[in-house]
């Protein structure tokens, strides 16, 4: 496939799956919403697959993948969800894949802790910036936001993170 070639969506599935797992989880900070989070990314990369100009993927992606995040973000604030009791005889113990064992390693557990702690807005910009490698301007495209805005969320995140970790 050369680069002036718009992929399939199978293809993309393949080959960035594990990217957009990797984006995912560190936006919502648990393996479930991660997987749902990627169904929902993908979803709406078939819908508009028609419409990719072909340049970053990763950055067609994740911005996709960020605004999924942040329009679930609303619409839990619109409407909390209250969560069941957990029910030890209807749950099945978890087994680790191959996934868990590539997070576990990517970023400690407090680190991701410190994460799940920050506003959306902030954890959005630093997964894209600091997990993910995207430029300034890529995120500011992903969140359809001025680069100083970029800049000024990373500054304030990366300062709430230092001091959740301390």
């Amino acid at each position: 496939m050369t680069e002036e070639e718009v992929p399939s969506w199978g293809e993309i599935a393949r080959k960035y799956g594990r990217f957009l797992y990797n984006v995912a989880y560190r936006l919502t900070g648990n393996d479930d919403d991660a997987q749902d989070l990627v169904q929902e990314v993908l979803l709406r990369v078939r819908k508009g697959l028609e419409r990719y100009q072909p340049g970053s993927m990763e950055g067609w992606l994740s911005r996709i993948a960020t605004n999924a995040f942040l329009d679930d973000v609303r619409r839990r604030r619109r409407r909390p969800l209250e969560r069941l009791p957990d029910e030890p005889e209807h749950v099945l113990p978890p087994s680790s894949g191959a996934d868990d064992d590539f997070e576990a390693a990517a970023l400690s557990e407090d680190v991701q802790a410190a994460l799940r702690g920050l506003p959306a807005d902030y954890r959005a910009a630093i997964v894209l910036s600091d997990v993910v490698g995207l430029t300034y301007q890529e995120i500011s495209d992903a969140l359809d936001v001025p680069i100083g805005t970029v800049r000024s969320r990373l500054h304030r995140g990366r300062a709430l993170l230092r001091e959740a970790l301390r």
